[in-house]
Parts: structure tokens; sequence; C-alpha cells
């Protein structure tokens, strides 16, 4: 076996800069309201509440179903929800490290970044044409990343885990554009088909996206979507679950 038992992919809990996003979006403004960079944006308090309401659904579960590797986003928001997860006992071990890997970081948005939707027709109404023609997939704002970059730095995010966690449960806490290039790359999908995935609607915050091994898939095995999108543990826990897409400009996923 050359991948995880077990590969969990969540997305962080609600954070300052989706409520922020929200108001920016309802008030018209061309820019959300923070002053800090997108790395440093927190979770919100009740981000923090769905990331805990997460790590208690698991911590209900057997240990030999919880997961054994945290990774993470080294983004705030990221590392905040596997800390508040782990906290309320949802991996295996309460002492697991959360290990950082900047691949799993963020899109790049560049010069679009904290521009809502309107703003970036607004203030870069060239962008907003070269986005509309290329599409989503292929557009690379001047100093960012189109979700083709994001993809090529995962490929090799996965040749790590599974290089160094064959075998073991894993969990993944990332960002929105993150789950669905994960999602692109372990299923071979293509452009159409991950869009249209896209479309249906958004990667809602602390939802599971979950892979398990499959011995009998392909000819030595792989990676079988188990569930996507799935928000069981907040309602379980009675706790609001939130959504926001990500920024195209605006969204801090």
């Amino acid at each position: 076996m050359n991948w995880p038992a077990q590969l969990i992919i969540v997305r962080h809990g609600q954070s300052a800069g989706n409520v922020a996003r929200d108001a920016a979006h309802e008030a018209e403004l061309d820019r959300i309201a923070l002053t800090n960079r997108d790395a440093d944006v927190p979770l919100s308090d009740l981000g923090r509440e769905q990331a805990q309401a997460l790590g208690a659904w698991f911590a209900e579960l057997p240990a030999s179903e919880r997961p054994q590797v945290l990774l993470a986003s080294p983004y705030l928001r990221a590392f905040q929800t596997a800390e508040h997860f782990r906290a309320a006992g949802g991996a295996c071990d309460a002492d697991e490290p959360i290990c950082f890997d900047e691949r799993l970081r963020e899109k790049e948005f560049g010069i679009l970044d904290g521009l809502t939707t309107s703003g970036v027709a607004n203030v870069f109404p060239d962008q907003a044409e070269f986005r509309r023609l290329l599409g989503k997939f292929y557009h690379r704002p001047p100093g960012g990343e189109s979700w083709c970059d994001v993809i090529l730095r995962l490929r090799s995010v996965l040749d790590t885990i599974s290089l160094h966690h064959r075998g073991q449960r894993v969990m993944i806490f990332t960002h929105q554009v993150v789950v669905l290039c994960l999602r692109y790359i372990i299923e071979t999908l293509d452009e159409a088909a991950i869009l249209a995935i896209d479309r249906e609607g958004d990667v809602a915050n602390c939802a599971i996206t979950e892979y398990r091994f499959n011995p009998a898939a392909g000819t030595g095995g792989k990676l079988a979507l188990a569930r996507y999108n799935v928000t069981a543990p907040m309602k379980q826990q009675a706790t609001p679950v939130t959504s926001a897409p990500d920024q195209i400009a605006g969204a801090r996923g």
C-alpha cells in the first residue's frame, strides 16, 4: 500500500475574514475591512465553536477510527482549527503534534487580495475580463496563483503523505480551494468536472471530505471517496453551519 488507510480533509472553521467578507458584500464595498495579512486571519468565535464540535464528534469514536496524523496549513485559521479539534479529543493521541505544511496554504490572490467580486470589476476591470475569458481554473492574477498552480504544489504534498504516512489515518486542515484541488488530483478529474462540483455549492466550514484506501481499486489499490462536504458533526453538536466562497475575490476561504 502506497497510500494512507484514511485521508480526511477539513476546511477550517469560520474565520474573521469570512465574516468581514459577508459584511463587505452586503454593504457593496470594493474591499474587505481587514488590516492583517491573509495568513494571520484568525477564527471567529463561531469558527472556534465549529472546530470544537468537530473534535468532540471524533472524540466519541473508538481510538482506532480517530486520526493518527494531523497536517495543517500554516495559516492561522487552519492551525487554530486543528488546535481546537485536538483539544476536544478528536485525535487518536492527545499529544499528537500538528505538522505545518506550507503547500497546504490558501490560494494566493496577488493584487486581487482583499477585494470583493464587485471590487475586482471596479478596481481591476482588465483582470475581471481575463478571469471571465480564462475561467477560475487557469486565471492567474498578477502576484497570485491559478487553481493549476495550487494543484502543482498539492501533487507533492500527496507524494509526501504516501511516503511517510502509508497505512495511517491522516487528517488535513486547510482551505476551500485546496479541498477541491485535492479532489481533482486524487480522483483524476478534469477541469469541467471539478468546476461542476464547485458550482454545486461552497465547502462548508469544518466540513469533512474523506477518502479510504480500497485495495481492490485499480492495479494496486487507491483512495476512494467515502464522503464529501459532510457537516454532520456540527449538526450533531447543534453548532451553526457556515460557508463562504473562495476569494475571487474577496472571500478568505
